[in-house]
């Protein structure tokens, strides 16, 4: 499961790389080619988004985390698929290290009296891209990750920061209905 997610990703974006050079392509030939190889990547695509979608109902406990998954606004087919394959200890840990195993715990730069910024790094970057394009639409559609944004927000949280912060909160979400087998309820 796990390698025909990151196949899907790397097809994703080659198909983001081959748009960019069709626009750039001057030569109605190059152009063809281009198209050609779309057309081909857009086929694979579909076969993977099948072949992930079979072996999720092929499997009680997939597809059990991948219903309670989507019941969280904010949370779709692309990311409840690559929360199930690449993030396997979802509902065994608590927040923090959760938050620390995608890479988006606040690490201090502190040394002795100084206080340095707070950054956040390292973790499983292909599940941190996923849930941040996952809490651009929660702070939309999901009702407390939207009022927790805008009082971030509203406190003076540069927007980015109070990103990261609904993104710490979003994981957070999945974690507990996981842990809990129960889908979400707005509160």
């Amino acid at each position: 499961m796990a390698e025909l997610v990151a196949r899907r990703r790397q097809i994703v974006e080659m198909i983001g790389m081959e748009g960019n050079r069709r626009r750039q392509a001057r030569s109605p030939g190059v152009a063809r080619t281009i198209a050609a190889t779309l057309k081909v990547l857009e086929a694979q695509l579909a076969n993977l988004d099948r072949d992930i979608g079979d072996a999720i109902r092929r499997s009680p406990a997939w597809c059990e985390a991948n219903d309670l998954l989507q019941s969280v606004p904010g949370i779709g087919a692309v990311a409840s698929r690559t929360l199930i394959a690449e993030m396997p200890e979802l509902g065994r840990l608590d927040r923090r290290e959760a938050a620390a195993l995608i890479g988006v715990a606040p690490l201090s730069r502190d040394s002795g009296a100084m206080r340095g910024h707070r950054a956040i790094a390292g973790g499983r970057a292909s599940v941190r891209s996923v849930l941040f394009m996952a809490t651009l639409s929660a702070v939309r559609w999901n009702p407390v990750l939207k009022a927790h944004h805008q009082q971030l927000v509203a406190r003076g949280r540069p927007k980015k920061v109070a990103l990261v912060a609904c993104l710490r909160r979003l994981l957070g979400i999945p974690n507990a209905i996981i842990r809990a087998h129960q889908p979400w309820r707005a509160a």
